[in-house]
């Protein structure tokens, strides 16, 4: 795929205003809506639940990148199908029958992502590569919005680009955590497909403004 795709992180919105964000979202040149559901075990905080996807999917225009960061995520994978999710990605590290998540999730009719942590190697995703249809790399640890980038994640992308290559599957790469217009253009370089920005766009003081130039580091 030739065109990159910027997915706004709504961990980073202003909730006191989610329909405001959310039109803001549509009317830039952002592609997709990231949108994180956190338990607070598999990670140390909890974001929002099935009522803030609900309110977001009643507004949003583009496509529903759902990341799921919570314990047993096949409980919830019809709800999130229910609920728009054209994306739905659980974590390698919160899966024990991996190939059995993903094939549930394309079930329901929506795409499967895998999210690694920064700590998870690519290669363990060698024997399900051609199951997955898009590889989150998670380039902070996942919890909380606004930590600073991980160094080693432009390693990770070029391994997983040279596996997919390998393979020779349509899977695509994102990375999610830290990223911003300096280091927007080196990962796209690496080989990443589509990056998250979260409180790089939303705490700017012209988020489309700052969602367009993003786009024109990737292009």
């Amino acid at each position: 795929m030739d065109k990159k795709l910027i997915a706004p992180s709504m961990l980073a919105a202003d909730f006191g205003n989610l329909q405001r964000d959310t039109e803001l979202v549509n009317e830039s040149q952002a592609d997709w809506f990231h949108i994180d559901i956190m338990d607070g075990v598999f990670v140390p905080n909890i974001s929002y639940g099935m009522p803030v996807l609900k309110a977001i999917q009643k507004h949003a225009k583009k496509p529903l990148d759902v990341h799921l960061m919570i314990v047993d995520p096949d409980r919830y994978i019809k709800s999130f199908a229910d609920l728009g999710a054209e994306i739905l990605t659980v974590h390698y590290e919160a899966c024990t029958h991996l190939h059995r998540t993903l094939q549930a999730i394309k079930a329901e009719g929506m795409k499967a992502g895998v999210a690694l942590n920064p700590h998870t190697p690519v290669s363990v995703l060698e024997d399900l590569i051609e199951d997955i249809d898009l590889v989150l790399i998670m380039s902070v640890n996942p919890g909380f919005g606004g930590q600073k980038f991980i160094e080693n994640t432009y390693k990770k992308v070029r391994q997983l680009k040279a596996l997919i290559r390998q393979h020779e599957t349509t899977t695509l790469i994102e990375v999610d955590g830290g990223v911003n217009a300096a280091n927007a253009g080196a990962l796209v370089e690496a080989g990443a497909d589509a990056l998250v920005a979260g409180s790089f766009v939303f705490s700017s003081e012209d988020p489309k403004a700052t969602i367009a130039n993003l786009k024109e580091v990737i292009a």
